[in-house]
């Protein structure tokens, strides 16, 4: 009798493999929970509400954008310009309402989203149409739009905001923050779109085999296209809610922003060559990351100290991503 295919071996095979499945599950979350267990008993400020408060409030910018990110992500493709985005809509909306000739809130917060559903187009015709690697064509994005925004606000910020474009960023409803809302909607908008329409089946079949997609009649010029443009409308979004939680627009916002988004989609355990991955496991990474920062504040870590700890988690995802690849 073959040992390997023995009653017994074949058991433990398979308990192997769920444990496995459970693990890539669940293993996220699992350590989000510990984490927050050690947390809790290391710093008696961490488990308050007003803590937590605070956690999920700069949680909801980084994980906007980490939503958009995973589209992009899903494709197998890769959005560096977030951050710039992120600053130079936020300027731009700051300005309509607030400039020479003040537009009002809404057009205010409507151009914010314009400006990054146009710099997400650039990219999208520069990676769909052109076929730019995407790492190249985000990577002058992110130069092109950060020195729009230093040009566009001459090097200075915009303050003064009015209380109706603050309460985006730092109101409450119902004792919750409107910016952990309004994150909360993201998510549960691109979610149903990613799980429950033919779009959303479109964008997997696109990162998991272009080639294939093509074949089988998917536009997929469009899908990419279409995915870069949501990441830049998002990352608008973005830019909005730090404008207003900051209550000015700064040229400098959003610097590094799209590591922490990387980061958050990669440990949620999007693969960064397409075609699998999911928004639970991204809302996941990001909530892991604004724990850490959170909790390395409360320890009174040095802020070198978490640029180190952000950059180890990062080389941990993608290292993670690729034995999730060999296994």
């Amino acid at each position: 009798m073959n040992t390997q295919t023995s009653p017994v071996n074949v058991v433990r095979q398979g308990r192997a493999a769920h444990m496995q499945q459970l693990y890539r599950r669940y293993g996220i979350v699992a350590v989000l929970i510990l984490l927050c267990i050690v947390l809790t008993f290391s710093n008696q400020y961490f488990l308050t509400w007003g803590n937590i408060a605070d956690i999920l409030r700069q949680t909801s910018i980084n994980g906007i954008l980490a939503v958009g990110m995973t589209y992009v992500v899903l494709t197998s493709g890769i959005d560096l310009s977030v951050g710039s985005t992120l600053a130079l809509a936020g300027m731009v909306s700051a300005s309509v309402i607030t400039g020479a000739h003040p537009h009002g809130v809404a057009l205010g917060l409507l151009s914010g989203l314009v400006v990054g559903g146009l710099v997400g187009a650039v990219n999208g015709v520069l990676v769909a149409r052109f076929a730019v690697p995407s790492f190249v064509a985000t990577l002058g994005m992110l130069s092109v739009a950060r020195g729009l925004t230093f040009i566009y606000s001459g090097g200075m910020p915009i303050a003064d905001l009015p209380d109706d474009f603050l309460s985006t960023g730092t109101g409450t409803l119902a004792g919750i923050p409107v910016p952990v809302i309004i994150f909360a909607l993201v998510v549960l908008l691109f979610w149903f779109i990613l799980r429950y329409t033919t779009y959303g089946r479109y964008v997997y079949a696109v990162g998991g085999n272009v080639k294939s997609a093509k074949t089988s009649g998917i536009s997929t010029g469009k899908i990419i296209f279409s995915v870069y443009v949501i990441g830049g409308i998002l990352a608008g979004l973005a830019g909005i809610i730090l404008a207003a939680r900051t209550t000015s627009a700064l040229p400098q916002a959003g610097l590094s922003y799209e590591l922490d988004a990387i980061a958050a989609v990669v440990i949620g355990g999007t693969s960064l060559s397409g075609g699998s991955g999911s928004l639970g496991g991204t809302v996941v990474g990001a909530l892991l990351i604004g724990v850490i920062n959170n909790g390395l504040n409360l320890l009174g870590v040095s802020s070198y100290y978490q640029q180190v700890v952000k950059g180890v988690i990062i080389v941990g995802a993608v290292l993670l991503d690729a034995s999730r690849k060999k296994s």
